[in-house]
């Protein structure tokens, strides 16, 4: 019997891409969209990846109230928990995420629970494991856990760490039989499906269209949006993933060694792309200023990285090399005429 999967979030950059990835596999889908009156945007993108036909339904519900949630959950054989707010009107201000979040994850818990989902899959964030400055380690697995007030975190990093804790503590103190899992991004490039799902590719973009003045002293442990979707499906499918927590990571790269690939091996769409090293000082003044710019402080300096072994050992997976997803991002921008 064909299983039905629920995707919140699925208007997103990875929640487009999970009802993609489910639909070719074979899966009912359902989604939750905050207003159905982006549904036929939704379904045209969607129908340009793959042919939905009825397996697709869409549901409205918000994660900041309960209404839609009941009819979203009806029905529904497993859960990919992907909708999360990346940007929000103040975003120094921490509470301004945790709502969405905390809250949000609590409240896609407590539904799924009530409608005997046998799995649900949180994508939290790569920063709740972040080791603490000055860990001897410079490696980070997912037995790390983000310091709460971590003042090096920006808002929403730290958010990410507070939210997956109280899921954790959710699952603590619930007794059934549902199972749950956590997957753990690092930086989310690859293809975006509809033009506005570009949150996290707002650097990339930046930097292709010539806004950038150079490039900052950093760098980014980054995954494929279409391999983070992957390994949420295997975490959802397999019977031994239930209270686990997964690193999504292919491979890191220096925010110099980016913009290098671009202008060498796609110099028409990489022709605006600056290479010149911004110094230090600058980005921490700038950084006073601009939300935008602060939330990258805390790469300056980081010596450790993220590893992918267990999601690798434990559950197959197998992410593209990123070289592969920086070309399909931008020449996916191009198409869209983003750039």
């Amino acid at each position: 019997m064909t299983e039905t999967v629920l995707v919140t979030g699925g208007t997103g950059f990875v929640g487009s891409w999970a009802i993609v990835r489910l639909l070719e596999q074979g899966y009912q889908v359902k989604t939750t969209i905050r207003s159905l009156r982006k549904e036929e945007m939704l379904r045209d993108a969607i129908a340009q990846q793959v042919d939905a036909n009825a397996r697709l339904s869409v549901v409205a519900a918000d994660l900041t109230a309960d209404d839609g949630w009941t009819e979203a959950m009806t029905g529904v054989d497993r859960v990919l928990h992907v909708a999360s707010p990346m940007s929000t009107e103040n975003s120094a201000d921490i509470n301004t995420f945790l709502g969405p979040q905390r809250d949000g994850d609590e409240r896609v818990l407590r539904f799924a629970a009530a409608a005997n989902v046998k799995h649900v899959v949180i994508t939290s964030a790569a920063a709740a494991a972040k080791p603490a400055e000055g860990s001897a380690s410079l490696v980070s697995d997912e037995t790390v856990w983000t310091q709460p007030n971590d003042p090096v975190q920006n808002p929403y990093q730290r958010s990410k760490a507070i939210a997956e804790k109280a899921a954790w503590a959710w699952v603590k103190n619930y007794d059934g039989e549902m199972q749950v899992s956590t997957v753990l991004p690092t930086a989310v490039f690859g293809p975006v499906l509809m033009p506005q799902n570009n949150s996290s590719q707002q650097l990339l973009l930046r930097m292709l269209k010539g806004q950038l003045p150079g490039v900052f002293n950093i760098g980014f442990d980054i995954v494929d949006v279409r391999d983070l979707v992957d390994l949420e499906i295997l975490a959802m499918k397999a019977t031994n993933s239930g209270g686990e927590r997964y690193l999504a990571v292919s491979e890191h790269l220096s925010m110099k060694a980016i913009a290098q690939f671009f202008k060498a091996e796609l110099p028409t769409l990489g022709k605006r792309v600056k290479t010149l090293t911004i110094p230090d000082w600058v980005l921490r003044l700038v950084a006073r200023f601009n939300a935008n710019v602060a939330v990258f402080i805390g790469l300056l300096g980081r010596d450790f990285r993220y590893t992918n072994r267990k999601a690798t050992q434990e559950l197959g997976w197998n992410p593209r090399p990123v070289t592969e997803t920086l070309r399909d991002s931008a020449q996916r921008m191009a198409e869209l005429d983003l750039l």
